[in-house]
């Protein structure tokens, strides 16, 4: 709490996240868009002249959870920059 030239403590107006929500950043709608092309992909490609298919089902999907990891990761990252904290949090700690 700052100190005002009377003597007086004021209490500091909490700062806001630094973060914005999930739904409201790129890195999401691009994962979205990723997520649907992969799948887009796998439903498309079919089979070679072998008659073997080429982008199966669970390639697909292994694709989509290495998507989700890094996405994941990112949001991770992104709040461990924050200086956030709740009202109560500061409280206790002053």
């Amino acid at each position: 709490m700052p100190v005002m030239q009377d003597g007086r403590r004021h209490d500091m107006q909490a700062p806001g996240t630094e973060t914005k929500q999930a739904f409201k950043t790129t890195e999401f709608w691009i994962y979205l868009i990723a997520v649907a092309a992969v799948l887009g992909a796998s439903q498309v490609v079919g089979k070679n002249s072998a008659g073997v298919d080429i982008f199966r089902a669970d390639n697909a999907w292994f694709m989509i959870t290495l998507l989700t990891l890094g996405y994941l990761g990112s949001r991770g990252l992104a709040k461990a920059g924050s200086n956030w904290r709740s009202g109560e949090e500061r409280k206790a700690r002053h």
